[in-house]
């Protein structure tokens, strides 16, 4: 079962960038906005539980943007429901002021639409994976490695699976590309329930012999969470569109990667807005 770690815790680009800024520093660090759940939808008055989706992504736009993150990413359900082509072009926009200066990497959820998203964005060759039907990204830095993998199944079902292909690739990846902190990125949450990824233990079977990957970073569930399984953090990210309890945050995360774990700070614009502003530091084991 997992353990708290802290007493309080498919994928394309929308940017000219081709890659994310390489950082030479001698004690280096990299930072990144990490977002999740956005729902955007295409009809900008559409809300959930007495939240605005459109408008939540809005108002956080200009405050990641203040932060001035080397690269974002977003991981999953960036559309409201069926990844219809408004819903993404609402995010495009919306996500503009961001994406002028630094790379937006969108993962995809159980929200999005391959299709349509394949038709609103455009994927760097030197970032996607030849993986059959799925959108995988690899983001490479010189001390750290991102790894986006693709969940979704059925559009608007709640369900996940990264499949067969998917598995065999990054069995065959991991072990050719080692000796670099790798952070993997998936939509799901990673339980036995029908509505979780429904092969999350074969994703940790492949994944626990490689001391190299140190944490795996998930959305869906709308909670913000830091647990570990042996010894992989396991970071469930808040959702941006809207909570499912009154006592999750609604917001984002700021995250400033070492080769020797990560600093994250919340923010949480909405929703229980207890612990906004808290750093949680993580060390890798």
């Amino acid at each position: 079962m997992p353990k708290t770690v802290s007493a309080t815790t498919g994928a394309l680009v929308l940017t000219s960038c081709q890659s994310a800024p390489k950082n030479t520093a001698t004690d280096p660090q990299l930072h990144l906005s990490l977002l999740s759940d956005t729902h955007v939808p295409g009809d900008r008055k559409n809300g959930y539980r007495g939240f605005n989706p459109w408008e939540n992504l809005k108002q956080i736009v200009p405050e990641v943007a203040a932060a001035r993150p080397e690269a974002v990413i977003l991981n999953g359900d960036a559309a409201r429901l069926e990844g219809l082509p408004a819903d993404y072009q609402e995010v495009k926009s919306l996500l503009e002021p961001i994406a002028s200066f630094a790379p937006i990497y969108i993962g995809l959820g159980n929200h999005d639409d391959r299709v349509q998203f394949e038709k609103a964005f455009t994927s760097p060759p030197t970032l996607k994976q030849s993986v059959k039907d799925k959108h995988v990204l690899v983001v490479d830095q010189q001390w750290i490695r991102f790894i986006l993998l693709d969940s979704l199944l059925y559009t608007n079902k709640t369900a996940g699976l990264l499949g067969k292909d998917q598995r065999d690739w990054l069995a065959k990846y991991l072990p050719e590309h080692s000796n670099t902190p790798t952070i993997i990125f998936v939509h799901h949450t990673l339980g036995q329930g029908d509505g979780e990824l429904l092969d999350s233990d074969r994703l940790f079977e492949i994944v626990q012999p490689h001391r190299d990957v140190k944490a795996i970073f998930y959305g869906h569930s709308h909670v913000w969470s830091l647990t570990e399984r042996d010894r992989l953090k396991l970071i469930n990210l808040p959702a941006v569109g809207y909570n499912f309890t009154d006592k999750e945050p609604v917001g984002w995360v700021d995250a400033i990667f070492r080769p020797t774990g990560v600093d994250l700070t919340l923010h949480a614009f909405a929703g229980n807005r207890a612990d906004d502003g808290k750093k949680y530091v993580i060390n890798w084991s």
